[in-house]
Protein backbone atom coordinates (compact mmCIF):
# COMPACT_ATOMS: atom_id res chain seq x y z
CA UNK A 1 0.00 0.00 0.00
CA UNK A 2 1.42 2.90 -0.88
CA UNK A 3 1.87 6.28 1.22
CA UNK A 4 -0.67 8.31 -0.39
CA UNK A 5 -3.55 5.44 -0.48
CA UNK A 6 -2.65 5.69 3.90
CA UNK A 7 -3.36 9.05 3.95
CA UNK A 8 -6.95 8.11 2.81
CA UNK A 9 -9.46 9.68 0.04
CA UNK A 10 -10.32 12.91 1.42
CA UNK A 11 -6.29 14.39 1.39
CA UNK A 12 -6.77 16.27 -1.83
CA UNK A 13 -3.03 15.26 -2.79
CA UNK A 14 -4.29 11.60 -3.38
CA UNK A 15 -5.54 12.29 -6.64
CA UNK A 16 -3.18 15.84 -7.66
CA UNK A 17 -5.51 17.99 -9.94
CA UNK A 18 -4.43 17.52 -13.80
CA UNK A 19 -2.73 20.85 -15.20
CA UNK A 20 -4.86 21.25 -17.95
CA UNK A 21 -7.71 21.26 -15.31
CA UNK A 22 -6.36 24.44 -13.56
CA UNK A 23 -6.09 25.79 -16.32
CA UNK A 24 -9.73 25.25 -17.23
CA UNK A 25 -10.35 26.49 -13.56
CA UNK A 26 -8.13 29.71 -13.88
CA UNK A 27 -9.55 30.65 -17.26
CA UNK A 28 -13.23 30.33 -16.05
CA UNK A 29 -11.79 32.39 -13.17
CA UNK A 30 -11.05 35.23 -15.69
CA UNK A 31 -14.04 35.21 -17.32
CA UNK A 32 -15.91 36.05 -14.26
CA UNK A 33 -13.41 39.08 -13.15
CA UNK A 34 -14.62 42.60 -13.91
CA UNK A 35 -18.05 41.99 -15.76
CA UNK A 36 -19.76 44.49 -17.92
CA UNK A 37 -23.71 45.12 -17.53
CA UNK A 38 -25.78 44.71 -20.98
CA UNK A 39 -28.99 45.30 -22.05
CA UNK A 40 -30.38 42.92 -24.68
CA UNK A 41 -33.55 42.68 -26.41
CA UNK A 42 -35.25 39.75 -27.99
CA UNK A 43 -38.38 39.91 -29.97
CA UNK A 44 -40.01 36.76 -32.48
CA UNK A 45 -42.67 36.97 -34.67
CA UNK A 46 -42.50 33.70 -36.25
CA UNK A 47 -42.90 30.30 -35.57
CA UNK A 48 -43.39 29.40 -31.67
CA UNK A 49 -42.25 32.75 -30.42
CA UNK A 50 -42.32 31.75 -26.91
CA UNK A 51 -39.96 28.81 -27.51
CA UNK A 52 -37.84 30.73 -29.59
CA UNK A 53 -37.13 33.60 -26.96
CA UNK A 54 -36.48 31.16 -24.52
CA UNK A 55 -33.85 29.03 -26.82
CA UNK A 56 -32.20 32.80 -27.14
CA UNK A 57 -32.08 33.15 -23.40
CA UNK A 58 -30.49 29.67 -22.72
CA UNK A 59 -28.12 30.01 -25.45
CA UNK A 60 -27.01 33.31 -24.02
CA UNK A 61 -26.35 31.55 -21.12
CA UNK A 62 -24.44 29.25 -22.45
CA UNK A 63 -22.09 31.25 -23.70
CA UNK A 64 -18.96 31.63 -22.43
CA UNK A 65 -18.15 34.93 -20.34
CA UNK A 66 -21.52 35.65 -20.03
CA UNK A 67 -24.57 34.98 -17.19
CA UNK A 68 -28.03 36.36 -17.23
CA UNK A 69 -29.01 38.13 -14.26
CA UNK A 70 -32.85 38.92 -14.97
CA UNK A 71 -35.59 38.08 -17.92
CA UNK A 72 -38.40 40.65 -18.28
CA UNK A 73 -42.37 39.69 -18.46
CA UNK A 74 -43.10 38.61 -22.12
CA UNK A 75 -44.90 41.57 -23.94
CA UNK A 76 -46.76 41.21 -27.62
CA UNK A 77 -46.39 44.00 -30.08
CA UNK A 78 -47.55 45.20 -33.57
CA UNK A 79 -44.87 45.24 -35.64
CA UNK A 80 -43.07 48.44 -36.35
CA UNK A 81 -42.39 50.60 -39.69
CA UNK A 82 -44.73 48.32 -41.30
CA UNK A 83 -48.50 48.96 -42.40
CA UNK A 84 -51.31 47.15 -39.66
CA UNK A 85 -51.80 43.58 -40.15
CA UNK A 86 -49.06 42.76 -42.43
CA UNK A 87 -47.36 40.95 -40.01
CA UNK A 88 -48.00 38.64 -37.19
CA UNK A 89 -47.53 40.06 -33.75
CA UNK A 90 -44.41 40.08 -31.73
CA UNK A 91 -43.34 38.60 -28.64
CA UNK A 92 -40.46 40.97 -26.67
CA UNK A 93 -38.62 40.76 -23.71
CA UNK A 94 -35.54 42.24 -22.01
CA UNK A 95 -32.17 40.32 -21.18
CA UNK A 96 -30.15 42.10 -17.81
CA UNK A 97 -26.87 40.13 -18.43
CA UNK A 98 -23.00 40.08 -16.96
CA UNK A 99 -20.01 39.22 -19.37
CA UNK A 100 -16.82 39.82 -19.81
CA UNK A 101 -17.04 40.26 -23.28
CA UNK A 102 -16.61 42.89 -25.42
CA UNK A 103 -19.22 44.68 -27.16
CA UNK A 104 -17.92 43.74 -30.81
CA UNK A 105 -17.97 39.87 -29.20
CA UNK A 106 -21.29 40.29 -27.99
CA UNK A 107 -22.89 41.33 -31.12
CA UNK A 108 -21.38 38.29 -32.72
CA UNK A 109 -22.84 36.14 -30.47
CA UNK A 110 -25.68 38.05 -30.72
CA UNK A 111 -25.59 37.23 -34.43
CA UNK A 112 -24.84 33.77 -34.40
CA UNK A 113 -27.94 33.04 -31.99
CA UNK A 114 -29.87 34.27 -34.42
CA UNK A 115 -28.54 32.00 -37.18
CA UNK A 116 -28.91 29.43 -34.93
CA UNK A 117 -32.96 30.22 -35.12
CA UNK A 118 -32.82 30.46 -39.00
CA UNK A 119 -32.75 34.59 -39.01
CA UNK A 120 -33.61 35.92 -42.18
CA UNK A 121 -32.26 39.19 -43.47
CA UNK A 122 -33.75 39.72 -46.39
CA UNK A 123 -36.32 42.24 -46.27
CA UNK A 124 -36.20 45.49 -43.88
CA UNK A 125 -38.69 45.63 -40.62
CA UNK A 126 -39.54 42.23 -42.35
CA UNK A 127 -40.99 39.23 -40.41
CA UNK A 128 -38.56 37.24 -38.06
CA UNK A 129 -37.84 34.13 -36.23
CA UNK A 130 -35.63 36.21 -33.43
CA UNK A 131 -34.04 39.55 -33.03
CA UNK A 132 -31.66 39.78 -30.57
CA UNK A 133 -30.44 43.20 -29.95
CA UNK A 134 -27.78 45.05 -27.79
CA UNK A 135 -29.64 47.75 -26.39
CA UNK A 136 -27.22 49.03 -23.73
CA UNK A 137 -23.70 47.91 -22.55
CA UNK A 138 -22.43 49.70 -19.53
CA UNK A 139 -22.38 53.84 -19.98
CA UNK A 140 -20.96 53.50 -23.39
CA UNK A 141 -21.68 55.97 -25.89
CA UNK A 142 -20.56 55.10 -29.69
CA UNK A 143 -21.42 56.30 -33.31
CA UNK A 144 -20.03 52.65 -34.30
CA UNK A 145 -21.94 52.13 -37.51
CA UNK A 146 -21.37 48.39 -36.71
CA UNK A 147 -22.83 48.38 -33.34
CA UNK A 148 -23.97 51.66 -32.13
CA UNK A 149 -24.38 52.08 -28.61
CA UNK A 150 -27.10 52.94 -27.17
CA UNK A 151 -28.78 51.16 -29.38
CA UNK A 152 -30.37 54.19 -31.34
CA UNK A 153 -34.19 53.55 -31.20
CA UNK A 154 -34.41 52.13 -27.98
CA UNK A 155 -35.24 55.26 -26.19
CA UNK A 156 -38.45 56.08 -28.83
CA UNK A 157 -39.82 52.31 -28.40
CA UNK A 158 -42.49 50.93 -25.85
CA UNK A 159 -41.93 47.32 -26.57
CA UNK A 160 -37.93 48.02 -25.42
CA UNK A 161 -38.22 50.51 -22.01
CA UNK A 162 -41.50 48.51 -20.68
CA UNK A 163 -39.88 45.17 -20.38
CA UNK A 164 -36.48 47.00 -19.36
CA UNK A 165 -38.26 48.97 -16.49
CA UNK A 166 -40.03 45.70 -15.20
CA UNK A 167 -36.76 44.50 -14.53
CA UNK A 168 -34.47 47.20 -13.28
CA UNK A 169 -37.15 50.52 -12.23
CA UNK A 170 -33.71 52.55 -12.00
CA UNK A 171 -32.29 51.95 -15.33
CA UNK A 172 -30.60 54.64 -17.76
CA UNK A 173 -30.21 54.68 -21.17
CA UNK A 174 -26.88 56.04 -21.30
CA UNK A 175 -27.01 59.71 -22.89
CA UNK A 176 -30.89 60.22 -23.24
CA UNK A 177 -32.48 59.44 -19.58
CA UNK A 178 -33.70 57.38 -17.23
CA UNK A 179 -36.31 54.50 -18.69
CA UNK A 180 -39.11 55.67 -16.25
CA UNK A 181 -39.00 59.71 -17.95
CA UNK A 182 -38.34 57.73 -21.15
CA UNK A 183 -41.14 55.52 -21.15
CA UNK A 184 -43.81 58.11 -20.17
CA UNK A 185 -42.87 60.07 -23.32
CA UNK A 186 -43.88 57.57 -25.87
CA UNK A 187 -47.17 55.67 -26.55
CA UNK A 188 -47.71 52.05 -25.60
CA UNK A 189 -49.92 51.73 -28.35
CA UNK A 190 -49.76 48.31 -29.83
CA UNK A 191 -47.65 47.29 -26.64
CA UNK A 192 -49.49 44.94 -24.32
CA UNK A 193 -48.13 42.86 -21.68
CA UNK A 194 -48.82 38.92 -21.57
CA UNK A 195 -49.18 38.13 -17.55
CA UNK A 196 -50.29 34.41 -19.33
CA UNK A 197 -46.52 33.99 -20.59
CA UNK A 198 -43.40 33.79 -19.01
CA UNK A 199 -39.79 33.33 -19.58
CA UNK A 200 -37.58 31.51 -16.71
CA UNK A 201 -33.36 32.04 -15.90
CA UNK A 202 -31.60 29.59 -16.69
CA UNK A 203 -30.90 27.41 -13.97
Amino acid sequence: MTASSLRGPSDPTVQPVPASVVEQVDAADTTLSNPKRAVVALGSNLGNRLETLQGAIDALEDTPGVRIKAVSPVYETEPWGVDPGSQPTYYNAIVVLKTTLPPSSLLERAHAVEEAFNRVRDEHWGPRTLDVDIVAYADVVSDDPQLTLPHPRAHERAFVLAPWYDVDPEARVPGRGTVAELLTAVTRHGVEARADLELRLPE
